[in-house]
C-alpha cells in the first residue's frame, strides 16, 4: 500500500489493502456487501444540466449511452477516499475525485488534473530530490460549476493533517503544500525524496474540494455523511445517491473537461453491491446481465466455463498483490494478548526471531497445488513479497520447491519433537504446535486453508482454521477483535499489494513504526505481523534516500525482500493477478491497470450494440 492502507492492500493496503475478494486490497481485504437485485436507473436528459450546475454544450453524444452497471460484490460504505476502508470504497470515489496524476497500466505515471508530469528535466523536481512542483490544467471546473484551483491541493493535505480527521492516506513525507498560483502548487518533502510521484497520485489520494469539505475536518469528518456519500468531484460522474453496503448511483458530470468531446459515453453508472465473487461473475461472463464485475476470486474450473459461455472475458493484470501468511510476534495467547514493546516483553514466545521455523512451514506448502486448485492463470507461486520485475528477489526461490524432509529435518533440530506419539510436535515451553489459522470466508482461501493443514500435519503441525467475514476480518476501524490490524491469533493469511510501483514507498509498512497498536487507536498500518528488524528498518532509511535510477536502488530493493524473509514473520504464498470480468460489448476499456483504480479511464468506456 508507497504505505499499505488495505491493500492494504490496502494496505499497502491496505497492505493489498489488501485482499480473496480483497480490496486489496491496497489495498489489503475490504468489505463484502449483501445480495440484492441491480438497481438499475434510467439515463439522465442530457439536454438539461443538474440542479447545482448549468450544462455546457456537450455535443450529442456525452452521456448518451444508457447505464454501465459495475458489479462490486464487497458494496461500497462510502465515497470519500480519505475515510475509506479499503479499494472498495476507494473504487467508489474513483469515479468522482480525480489526483493530480495516475498510474497507467504499465507502472508510468500520466497526468490527470496536472498539466504534465514533473520532472528534473522540465523543472518540476528539485534536484535535491525535496519538492516537486504541478502545474495544473486550465479550466478545470468541480461538478458545481466552479473552478478547481492550487487552493483545494493545499486543503486535501490540510485535511489530512489533523490526526482526528482519521484520514487513511500516508502524507508523512511533505513538509508543507503551497499553492504558488492559482495553477501552481509545490509539495516541499521532509526528507530529499527520489520518488516524488507517492503524493496526490493515484485513487488512494484525490483531491477534494475546499469549499464542500472545510467543516469536515477533524472530529467532524466521520460525522460528514453528505460530503463522504456525495463528494464533489472534477471527474466524469457525479454521486446522486449511494446506499452503504448495497448501491452507488453515479449521473455523468456535465461539467467534465472531456464532455465536448463525446466524454463520458454512459450517462449514468450504477454499482452494485452483494452477493459472491461466483455470482458477480455468472453475470458478467454468463449471463451478460452486468457490464463489469471486480475481484473475481473464483476457482478456476469454475471461471473457465463461465467465461466460454462467450458474453464477456475474464481480465488479470499483476502487480504486487501477494497472497501470504503472517505469524505473529507478539504473544496472542497472552491475557489480554500482548501488543509490540520496545523492551520486547510483549513477543511471541515461539514465533519471534524464529526464522527456521518460519522456512519448516513454508517449505512443507505446495503452492503448485494452492495454485492449481484457486487460482489457475490467474496466480503463480512466489516466495518474495515484492514479485515486480528485475526488482524481484530470488534468493529465497527455495520455498517454490516443496521439501517436506527438509522441513521436518529443521523441527528435529530445532528440539521440537512429538514425545507422546500423538502425531503432533512439541515445543518446551510452549505445548503443542498447533495454531489458530484464519483468513476470510472465501471458497478460494478455504479451499488453499485445507491444502495448508494437511501440509502441516505431514511434520506434525496442527492448523486449526477459521475464517472470519471479510467486512469484519478488513474492517480498517478494527471495531471487531477479528481484525487484520488487531491480529489477535496465531496466524493470519489475506493478500497484501501496492497501491503503486514504487517498492521503497510500499515497504514501509514494515518498519517497526508502522506496528499498529491499541494506544494508537489500531491504525489501519503496514505491519500487521509486528516485524521487528533493526536492520531492515535501517536499509529501509538508505533505499528511500536512494534515487530510483541509482544502480544501487534495485539491490537495496533486493535486501528488504530477503530481510522481511529473515525475520520469520511472513510467508508468501501466491502472487495473485488482479481479476475482473468484462463485458464484450464494452469498449474503450485498454489494458486492465492493477496500479491504479480498474476504472481509471472509465470516461473512455463505451458500448457496442
Amino acid at each position: 500500500m508507497k504505505r499499505v492502507k488495505w491493500l492494504a492492500l490496502f494496505a499497502v493496503l491496505a497492505l493489498v489493502l489488501a485482499a480473496c475478494g480483497d480490496g486489496d486490497d491496497g489495498a489489503v481485504d475490504t468489505t463484502e456487501g449483501d445480495g440484492g437485485a441491480a438497481d438499475t436507473t434510467e439515463a439522465p436528459d442530457t439536454t438539461e444540466a443538474p440542479d447545482t450546475t448549468e450544462a455546457p454544450d456537450t455535443g450529442a453524444m456525452a452521456g448518451q449511452g444508457g447505464e454501465l452497471l459495475l458489479l462490486q460484490w464487497q458494496a461500497p460504505s462510502q465515497a470519500n477516499a480519505y475515510l475509506s476502508t479499503g479499494t472498495k470504497d476507494l473504487l467508489a470515489g474513483s469515479i468522482v475525485l480525480e489526483p493530480l496524476a495516475e498510474y497507467a497500466p504499465d507502472g508510468s505515471v500520466v497526468p490527470t488534473l496536472a498539466a504534465e508530469i514533473p520532472t528534473i528535466e522540465n523543472g518540476g523536481v528539485a534536484a535535491d530530490f525535496t519538492s516537486v512542483t504541478w502545474t495544473l490544467k486550465e479550466g478545470v471546473l468541480w461538478s458545481d460549476g466552479t473552478p478547481f484551483t492550487a487552493d483545494d491541493v493545499v486543503f486535501s493535505w490540510e485535511y489530512c493533517q489533523d490526526e482526528l480527521t482519521g484520514c487513511s492516506a500516508d502524507f508523512t513525507v511533505v513538509a508543507d503544500v503551497v499553492a504558488v498560483d492559482d495553477l501552481t502548487v509545490t509539495i516541499n518533502f521532509t526528507d530529499p525524496t527520489p520518488y516524488p510521484y507517492g503524493v496526490f497520485v493515484s485513487y488512494t489520494q484525490p483531491i477534494i474540494q475546499r469549499a464542500q469539505f472545510e467543516g469536515c475536518v477533524g472530529e467532524q469528518a466521520s460525522a460528514c455523511t453528505d460530503e463522504n456519500f456525495m463528494p464533489i468531484g472534477t471527474g466524469p460522474y457525479m454521486v446522486t445517491e449511494l446506499k452503504p453496503e448495497d448501491t452507488v448511483s453515479y449521473e455523468y458530470n456535465p461539467n467534465y473537461r472531456g464532455a465536448a468531446e463525446g466524454q463520458p459515453f454512459f450517462g449514468t453508472v450504477t454499482i452494485k453491491g452483494g452477493g459472491d465473487a461466483e455470482a458477480s461473475a455468472r453475470s458478467v461472463l454468463e449471463i451478460g446481465e452486468a457490464d463489469y464485475a471486480w475481484n473475481l476470486q473464483v476457482a478456476p474450473e469454475i471461471l473457465q466455463p463461465m467465461e466460454a459461455a462467450g458474453f464477456g472475458i475474464v481480465l488479470t493484470s499483476f502487480t504486487a498483490n501477494v497472497e501470504h501468511i503472517n505469524l505473529n510476534q507478539t504473544d496472542n495467547r497472552a491475557d489480554p494478548p500482548s501488543e509490540w514493546t520496545e523492551d520486547g516483553s510483549g513477543n511471541n514466545p515461539l514465533f519471534f526471531n524464529n526464522p527456521q521455523l518460519a522456512r519448516a512451514l513454508s517449505l512443507a506448502i505446495d503452492r503448485d497445488a494452492l495454485v492449481q486448485v484457486g487460482y489457475g492463470p490467474t496466480g503463480t507461486p512466489t516466495c518474495s513479497m515484492w514479485p515486480v520485475g528485475d526488482q524481484q528477489s530470488h534468493n529465497n526461490d527455495w520455498c517454490l520447491t516443496r521439501d517436506v524432509d527438509e522441513a521436518n529435518a529443521i523441527l528435529d533440530e530445532l528440539g521440537y519433537l512429538d514425545t507422546d506419539d500423538d502425531g503432533v510436535r512439541e515445543a518446551e515451553g510452549f505445548g503443542p504446535l498447533e495454531f489458530d489459522y484464519v483468513t476470510s470466508t472465501n471458497a478460494v482461501r478455504q479451499s488453499n486453508q485445507d491444502i495448508i493443514k494437511a501440509n502441516w500435519e505431514e511434520i506434525g503441525v496442527v492448523a486449526n482454521m477459521g475464517n472470519e467475514d471479510a467486512s469484519l476480518f478488513f474492517d480498517g476501524t478494527s471495531a471487531s477483535d477479528a481484525s487484520i490490524w488487531k491480529f489477535f491469533n496465531d496466524i493470519e493469511m489475506f493478500t497484501n499489494g501496492s497501491s503503486g510501483p514504487d517498492p521503497v514507498g510500499y515497504m514501509v509498512g514494515w518498519t517497526i513504526a508502522e506496528i499498529p497498536t491499541a494506544a494508537l487507536g489500531w491504525p489501519a498500518s503496514g505491519n500487521l505481523p509486528r516485524m521487528q528488524s533493526q536492520e531492515f528498518d535501517d536499509t529501509w532509511a538508505i533505499a528511500s534516500q536512494t534515487g530510483i535510477d541509482d544502480p544501487a536502488f534495485v539491490d537495496l530493493v533486493i535486501q528488504l525482500q530477503d530481510l522481511m524473509i529473515e525475520t520469520g514473520a511472513i510467508i508468501p504464498l501466491i502472487h495473485r493477478g488482479n481479476v475482473s470480468g468484462i463485458s464484450n460489448l464494452i469498449g474503450g476499456f485498454g489494458d486492465p491497470n492493477g496500479w491504479d483504480s480498474e476504472y481509471w479511464n472509465i470516461e473512455e468506456w463505451t458500448r457496442s450494440e
